[in-house]
């Protein structure tokens, strides 16, 4: 997508809702695209941004990222990198004892029912995310991006 035609169309939208009135509503109108065509592309990358987050959660594997170069923007699905050999899930033969509260086992059991999974799946599954993710953000990849920029 590109982000000028999204910025280009709601100013000229509120410039020819300005149009309709006098030269004072059309000064206003202009002020107002201008405002906007600075404003909406942070705006737009942050609904973006969270739609991805909400997307990944939502996928059993892998994740969506936003990728921006220069004018365009595209989402982009990104498969799970798969565990090495001897690290699968038929090898989960680690223990570890947990303390939480309730309130977030109660929401881990929500979660795992609402995914049709076990609650020790849906843990082991988030935190191989979370680790997953951790090294892609070392390498640069997999940021959540705010702000826009211009080529």
């Amino acid at each position: 997508m590109k982000m000028s035609l999204v910025v280009d169309g709601l100013r000229s939208d509120v410039v020819a809702v300005g149009d309709l009135g006098d030269d004072a509503v059309a000064e206003v109108a202009e002020r107002i695209a201008s405002v906007l065509g600075r404003s909406v592309p942070g705006r737009v990358l942050d609904l973006l941004s969270d739609a991805a987050a909400e997307l990944s959660a939502a996928l059993p594997e892998g994740r969506v990222e936003i990728r921006v170069a220069g004018d365009d923007v595209d989402l982009a699905y990104v498969a799970d990198e798969h565990a090495p050999a001897g690290e699968s899930d038929g090898d989960l033969s680690a223990r570890i004892s947990l303390r939480l509260g309730e309130g977030l086992k109660s929401r881990l059991e929500e979660r795992a029912t609402a995914e049709g999974i076990s609650v020790n799946a849906f843990i082991v599954r988030t935190l191989e995310r979370g680790t997953s993710a951790q090294r892609s953000r070392r390498a640069g990849v997999g940021n959540r991006l705010r702000g826009y920029g211009t080529t």
